[in-house]
């Protein structure tokens, strides 16, 4: 098992956060702690493959308007309350965006269809995932140390109670 998460961890980890990652992150940050990935390595493929999620997605809204939009629909509320945080909070939303799933991939859409500057969004992104992923990356490891140092024999348990914890919040919040 250990092998397999040291040969195909880090690409299973820059899949993931391509579309968000946060989960991701926080198994990856107590693989790491356990030994078997690199907590550095994580937090950079973490990082690199979340910005450029979210400049696919920024793009993506700014050439096909329509396609966009169409993707849109099914989520009203949301929407709606990422232009009100876009609204209330400026270029500041790309950093809060990070954090709050279910608008997370919302926010650089509704972005793109917008007239907001290409360049002040990739400066903001890049600022928002490198503190999004030290953030994440280093609680996530340092949560790794109280998780398996008190199931040592246990650690893939362990960790698989953290992982069902975190999917059981996302769906609560979610529903939110």
């Amino acid at each position: 098992m250990e092998d397999l998460i040291k040969d195909w961890g880090y690409i299973a980890l820059f899949a993931y956060s391509f579309g968000g990652g946060f989960v991701g992150l926080v198994v990856a940050g107590v693989l790491s702690y356990a030994g078997d990935l690199n907590i550095y390595i994580s937090i950079l493929v973490a990082g690199v493959s979340n910005f450029l999620g979210d400049q696919f997605l920024f793009t993506l809204a700014r050439k096909n308007k329509m396609y966009a939009k169409d993707m849109m629909k099914k989520y009203g509320r949301k929407v709606a309350l990422a232009h009100l945080m876009m609204r209330r909070y400026g270029s500041f939303v790309v950093f809060f965006q990070k954090y709050i799933y279910g608008i997370k991939t919302l926010i650089p859409l509704a972005m793109g269809i917008t007239k907001y500057s290409s360049k002040k969004f990739v400066f903001f992104n890049i600022l928002a995932t490198a503190l999004w992923a030290v953030i994440v990356g280093y609680a996530s490891y340092t949560a790794g140390s109280y998780i398996l140092n008190s199931s040592e024999d246990f650690k893939y348990i362990g960790l698989g109670i953290v992982v069902v914890v975190f999917l059981i919040l996302s769906f609560i919040f979610r529903r939110v």
